[in-house]
């Protein structure tokens, strides 16, 4: 899926009067998925005619991953700080019309920085070594709010665990990605892609895959499906799994 830009806030709690998402109460309640992709459903069946449930399954799988993935991409990118990104310190809000998470909002106050962050000195700063010791950092934290949605998901997806995660890998690289390209520098993003993915960390699915294509430019193989190719009329994603086994 293309990526878009998203609003990130951070903020002492939610704003009232808003239709916001707190990540830990969805992960309490897995049941609660199914209401996003009825949402999504009809969205699709307005776009497409059709709704198939392995294509909800996949979108919000995607989705749901990327509110943590581009919330800890961003303040990389830009501070070289990483959110503790605990579900109950991120929310997200849903777009008016294509129900994808059009603003994200970092509710907690705690992250990790390098010595030389202006802010190393406040209480809620952890500061590591280097940064080796922070992408380290980025990863765990992003890791373990991934296994709580793997765990909640798989139970009312239908989705199996290789796919899930899978998706987080491609949520965690992609946004790293996007991130310095929508700030301006493309080439940085993909130095912080190969950075926090230098090798394979299980349960992510693959090191670092970005790679220049020729006139396309940067690009990389995606590891999850997300079904779009259900859709009437529709095709397989370029970089999709399904085309490199079939080739």
């Amino acid at each position: 899926m293309a990526p878009r830009q998203r609003r990130v806030e951070f903020r002492a709690d939610l704003p009232t009067g808003e239709d916001w998402l707190r990540c830990a109460d969805l992960l309490a309640d897995p049941a609660r998925f199914a209401q996003w992709r009825e949402r999504l459903a009809g969205w699709l069946r307005e776009q497409f005619g059709e709704a198939p449930a392995r294509t909800t399954a996949g979108y919000v799988m995607s989705w749901y991953l990327h509110v943590p993935a581009y919330a800890a991409a961003l303040l990389w990118h830009h501070e070289r700080r990483v959110p503790l990104l605990r579900p109950d310190e991120l929310a997200f809000r849903l777009g008016d019309g294509r129900p994808h998470p059009a603003g994200i909002a970092v509710l907690g106050s705690d992250f990790h920085c390098l010595p030389d962050d202006p802010a190393a000195g406040r209480p809620e700063a952890t500061v590591v070594a280097g940064e080796r010791a922070l992408a380290a950092a980025l990863r765990s934290r992003y890791v373990a709010h991934a296994a709580r949605f793997v765990r909640a998901y798989s139970a009312v997806s239908g989705l199996g665990r290789r796919m899930l995660w899978a998706a987080a890998t491609d949520a965690l690289e992609n946004s790293l990605w996007w991130a310095g390209r929508q700030g301006g520098d493309e080439g940085a993003g993909v130095a912080d892609a190969a950075l926090v993915l230098d090798a394979r960390y299980a349960p992510l699915t693959s090191a670092s895959a970005l790679r220049l294509d020729g006139d396309q430019g940067w690009t990389r193989p995606r590891d999850s499906c997300c079904f779009s190719y259900l859709l009437p009329d529709e095709a397989e994603c370029a970089e999709c799994p399904r085309i490199r086994r079939l080739r």
